[in-house]
């Protein structure tokens, strides 16, 4: 499971029929600290995140078809908790 910022959406008006209904989120993978620590990835939304929510994301492909009900869909990433915060214990 990733942390991440929500950072955009996408709309497509052409697309594979198993998207249908869904919606896709540019997700930025994030430390403890909301730092940038890898490159952006599409995710499917399934809590109703948006533009600047910090989310949970679970990248895995039997994870999502098993959160989706699907087994054939090609939903690799899904969006599985919004974070209201993160807490950090520091060792000495």
């Amino acid at each position: 499971m990733k942390l991440a910022r929500v950072i955009g959406n996408v709309v497509a008006t052409k697309k594979d029929p198993s998207f249908t209904g869904h919606k896709l989120l540019i997700v930025q993978p994030i430390d403890e600290n909301g730092n940038d620590v890898s490159q952006s990835f599409l995710s499917m939304d399934t809590v109703c995140a948006g533009p600047g929510d910090v989310v949970l994301v679970q990248q895995e492909g039997n994870t999502a078809r098993q959160l989706l009900g699907t087994k054939d869909d090609p939903f690799h990433s899904v969006i599985v908790g919004i974070v209201d915060k993160v807490y950090s214990a520091k060792e000495d």
